[in-house]
C-alpha cells in the first residue's frame, strides 16, 4: 500500500466533489440564451461526476484506507473558488474550465504516484478520469471560442 498514492486519490475525491457542487450551482442559476444547452450540459457533467467519486472512493477503500467526506473537510481540501450564484453563463464556463483544469492537475499527480507504486490499477482510473476532463475542458472552451 502506498500512502502516496492514497493522499493523491483522497485529493481527487476533494476536488472532483468540490467540481460536483460547482457544477450544480451553474446548472441550477444559468440564465440567458444558452441556458438550455448548458443547462442540460451541467447536469450531465455533475451526474458523470458523481459516479466517479463513488468509484475513485471505493478503489480509497479497496486499498484498506478510508476516503474524505464531511463538505467543509473537502472544501477546504479541494481549494476550488466558489462561483458566485449570479454569475453569467460566460463566467459559469470559465469557473467550470478553471476547475476541472485544477482537478486535472490532482488527477495527473494521482496517475503518476500510482505508476511509481505500481499500482496499475488505479493508474487506469486516474487515466480514464483525465480523458473525461480534457474532453469536459475542450468543449467548455469550445463554447466560448
Amino acid at each position: 500500500m502506498s500512502q502516496a498514492v492514497i493522499e493523491a486519490l483522497r485529493q481527487v475525491v476533494a476536488d472532483s466533489y468540490a467540481l460536483i457542487g460547482q457544477t450544480h450551482i451553474c446548472h441550477w442559476n444559468v440564465r440567458g440564451p444558452s441556458f438550455f444547452s448548458l443547462h442540460v450540459a451541467f447536469e450531465q457533467q455533475y451526474t458523470e461526476l458523481f459516479t466517479a467519486v463513488d468509484e475513485i472512493s471505493e478503489r480509497i477503500r479497496a486499498k484498506d484506507a478510508l476516503a474524505p467526506g464531511g463538505l467543509a473537510n473537502l472544501a477546504q481540501m479541494a481549494g476550488i473558488d466558489e462561483i458566485a450564484e449570479d454569475a453569467s453563463a460566460e463566467a459559469m464556463v470559465q469557473h467550470l474550465i478553471a476547475a476541472n483544469e485544477k482537478l486535472l492537475v490532482d488527477l495527473k499527480t494521482a496517475r503518476d504516484k500510482a505508476g511509481e507504486a505500481d499500482d496499475s490499477e488505479s493508474e487506469d482510473l486516474m487515466i480514464a478520469r483525465i480523458q473525461v476532463h480534457e474532453k469536459t475542458v475542450w468543449m467548455l472552451k469550445s463554447y466560448l471560442s
